[in-house]
């Protein structure tokens, strides 16, 4: 058995269906020596997948930064995800795909006339609580250690992990990370800042993986008439805010009530939260 994993759900690996606790790869898989790989996760509601275009856009982006070829066209990662999702009876699901370099002699250049090692699960998505959405959560603030590439979706997450371990050892879901003084994002969220009415986001660029809700979002204030500044943050406008959200695939848009013990604002989800939450709820019931 695997922690947090009930039963044994079928799995993709290889052009092949198989329970999870059969499906192997060689201890030579660049994946599991260098973390050599790239990953995406999309969220499905009521059997749908949600902006699956923008997913697969973003997936190919990542293949193309670190020179794997994609081995399947949109069509057949399509139908991939179709898959996955009739291998779950959940409503809601989360699709997680991962393409490695493949197996090869441990060498840290590319090797040679390589197959891609291509890898799906499907899982049960709990959204996020009531509570959470209604009350808000509490975050942490830390410097931003990771690489220089968090543009690119890939599978080497320690940096991530470690800021995420960060949150999790002061009891709370997410860090909000600053880079020389200026805001980044969160282990595995964007974040964003409301200033006045105004939304504030990072500027898109290697310093940030820009997630799928980034654009929908995006594409909700121009809808609802939010006015949007894409730009260096600083700490003191963060410290300053009237209101911060967490967007992300699994966290989908989250207000954040708290930094550092600190109240965001007046300690509550304010009105811009509000208004996307409901273009984020009404999106869905769309699908």
């Amino acid at each position: 058995m695997i922690p947090g994993i009930e039963g044994d759900p079928r799995v993709y690996l290889n052009g092949e269906f198989t329970p999870l606790s059969q499906a192997k790869i060689s201890v030579l898989d660049r994946g599991f020596i260098f973390g050599d790989g790239i990953y995406e996760v999309v969220p499905v509601y009521g059997r749908k997948p949600f902006r699956m275009a923008q997913h697969l856009a973003r997936l190919e982006r990542s293949l193309a930064a670190i020179r794997i070829p994609n081995p399947h066209t949109v069509q057949q990662w399509q139908d991939l995800v179709g898959k996955l999702i009739e291998t779950s009876d959940a409503q809601d699901q989360i699709v997680y795909l991962q393409l490695t370099r493949g197996v090869a002699k441990r060498d840290h250049a590319f090797p040679a006339q390589v197959v891609p090692t291509v890898f799906g699960m499907s899982s049960p998505f709990a959204r996020p609580s009531a509570q959470a959405r209604r009350d808000g959560v509490k975050t942490v603030s830390m410097p931003d250690e990771r690489w220089l590439h968090c543009e690119i979706k890939s599978t080497s997450l320690l940096g991530n992990v470690l800021a995420r371990q960060f949150a999790a050892d002061r009891d709370v879901p997410e860090v909000v990370m600053f880079r020389d003084g200026y805001l980044s994002e969160g282990s595995s969220s964007n974040v964003w800042v409301v200033k006045e009415g105004r939304l504030l986001a990072p500027v898109k660029d290697n310093l940030i993986l820009e997630g799928i809700r980034y654009g929908f979002i995006e594409d909700m204030a121009a809808a609802r008439g939010i006015a949007l500044e894409m730009r260096p943050i600083s700490r003191a406008e963060v410290d300053a805010a009237d209101e911060l959200m967490l967007s992300s695939a699994t966290k989908e848009i989250l207000p954040v009530v708290s930094l550092d013990g600190k109240p965001v604002g007046d300690g509550r989800p304010g009105p811009v939260y509000a208004r996307l939450r409901e273009g984020y709820d009404e999106a869905i019931a769309r699908l």
